[in-house]
């Protein structure tokens, strides 16, 4: 975790490098005073979506939790939809893209699935089954690989999956 710590504040730089980039690159184009008044009127339509998107991630997690359902897709739909509108009200052009394109459905179930993978490989199997069901593992057939090492055994039957699996056997 802290590896990939280093890599944020020269990100940062860059990104605001890009954003300046771009909005003087703009304001060329159609003129300085359009261009602040498109940064101004994209901050002020993301904060409006902030509102919103807010709103609908909360009703749809409590009502999928008094439904009985897992609340982990709800949780990651309104994660993204957080993100998309919280880069649309922070102001820059490059932000405001990348935030109206993650409110775009099909971007936004694919970032879904993206913050789902990541998830679940940060938290243990049981949590993750609890958040979003069971999960699909492929079994690979061929050579036994090593096992957990407090027993030395190796793992090659798909009855010894970990609780929550499911199991898919690979060619």
């Amino acid at each position: 975790m802290r590896r990939g710590l280093r890599y944020v504040p020269p990100a940062m730089l860059l990104a605001l490098i890009l954003e300046l980039a771009v909005f003087v690159a703009v304001g060329r184009g159609i003129g300085f005073g359009s261009a602040v008044l498109l940064v101004f009127a994209a901050s002020l339509v993301g904060l409006v979506l902030l509102r919103r998107e807010g709103m609908r991630a909360w009703r749809r997690f409590r009502a999928g939790v008094e439904a009985g359902e897992r609340p982990g897709p709800q949780v990651t739909d309104g994660l993204v939809g957080l993100l998309g509108a919280l880069l649309l009200a922070a102001p820059g052009l490059v932000s405001g893209a990348v935030g109206v394109l993650l409110l775009v459905p099909p971007v936004r179930r694919v970032a879904g699935a993206g913050v789902r993978r990541v998830a679940e490989r940060r938290m243990s199997s049981m949590v993750a089954a609890d958040l979003f069901g069971p999960r699909r593992v492929r079994v690979r057939q061929g050579e036994p690989q090593p096992g957990p090492a407090h027993t030395g055994q190796p793992v090659t039957d798909p009855n010894r999956a970990i609780e929550g699996e499911i199991v898919e056997p690979r060619p």
